[in-house]
């Protein structure tokens, strides 16, 4: 935390004058009631109390006093706010290995869960784009804000044969290019993720490396998901066919892209990942001053204070 008016937290020297004053005053109220030299009347007109409760109300009233001190020096910190632009697409492998149940149902329909819980948590202005990838890629759903429009896209993936890695990246690409330029900064291309979740290995279409110079050329970094177990099969004309997931390829494309890599193994974690996925790309952290948060709460004390000296002392302080 910073204050963007350092030089008046000085003030803060006002508590300690004042302990010293209290403490003054409690030394020459000691002094007063040895003069009383008829104890046993003292005892009966100011009857005894845990000495405690007088210092109640004082340290609620200090503490008050500080963070008021504080909230005038007009503190900042660092919070996290929504990103108000930005584009987000959605790549999920539909090749014949997301039918593995080694993830419950299977691998798709867990993925299905997940995207729609992702997108339905990110950001209100951020458009949203999905493309489907097995042996070619398409784009469902062009870049919206319509989240409705998303989900029935992700409800009705179907699969298909093979796995278009480099392909997917491209078409992606393709998918961010048709979002308009921002009227106030026509020059800057609007920010945009990539989010590519798949469990294969790449067997048709244009290469991995190619895209991913792609993709840094423009600018795009890749968030990506390795889904499933290495122990997945699906029975493919009769026969158990391993499908183990390519998390190496994964993370390399991440890696090269400025992204992040991870890696699920189950619909729970798979949450997760988004739920991690969305904090990176749909927020981001601003200084903001919280004097606000910090008058608040001096507020709060200066009223605890009101109310134990009511409470102890039978009076306001």
């Amino acid at each position: 935390m910073t204050f963007l008016a350092g030089e008046r937290l000085w003030l803060l020297l006002i508590v300690p004058a004042l302990v010293v004053a209290y403490l003054l005053l409690q030394r020459r109220r000691r002094r007063y009631a040895l003069r009383f030299t008829n104890l046993a009347l003292l005892s009966r007109v100011a009857p005894r109390r845990p000495a405690w409760r007088r210092h109640v109300a004082l340290g609620l009233s200090l503490a008050s006093v500080g963070l008021m001190v504080t909230a005038f020096a007009r503190p900042e910190a660092t919070v996290r706010v929504p990103r108000e632009r930005a584009t987000i697409v959605v790549a999920v492998d539909v090749s014949i290995s997301m039918r593995a149940d080694d993830v419950s149902p299977t691998r798709l329909k867990a993925a299905q869960e997940a995207a729609n819980a992702f997108v339905t948590d990110l950001p209100e202005k951020f458009n949203v784009a999905l493309v489907s990838f097995a042996g070619t890629a398409s784009i469902l759903v062009p870049p919206t804000t319509n989240r409705d429009d998303v989900e029935r896209a992700v409800n009705g993936l179907q699969l298909a044969e093979s796995t278009a890695t480099g392909e997917a990246i491209f078409t992606s690409l393709d998918a961010i290019k048709q979002v308009p330029s921002d009227p106030d900064h026509p020059r800057d291309p609007p920010p945009a993720r990539i989010v590519l979740l798949s469990d294969g290995y790449r067997n048709v279409g244009r290469g991995v490396d190619e895209a991913v110079s792609a993709a840094k050329a423009a600018k795009v970094p890749i968030y990506t998901i390795a889904f499933g177990t290495p122990f997945g099969t699906v029975d493919i004309e009769g026969q158990r066919t391993p499908v183990p997931v390519d998390e190496d390829t994964m993370r390399q494309i991440a890696q090269d892209t400025g992204g992040r890599s991870y890696t699920a193994e189950s619909g729970q974690e798979l949450e997760q990942v988004y739920t991690d996925i969305g904090s990176s790309v749909g927020y981001t952290r601003e200084k903001q001053e919280i004097t606000s948060w910090w008058t608040g709460v001096a507020l709060l004390m200066a009223l605890c204070a009101a109310g134990a000296s009511m409470l102890f002392l039978g009076r306001l302080p």
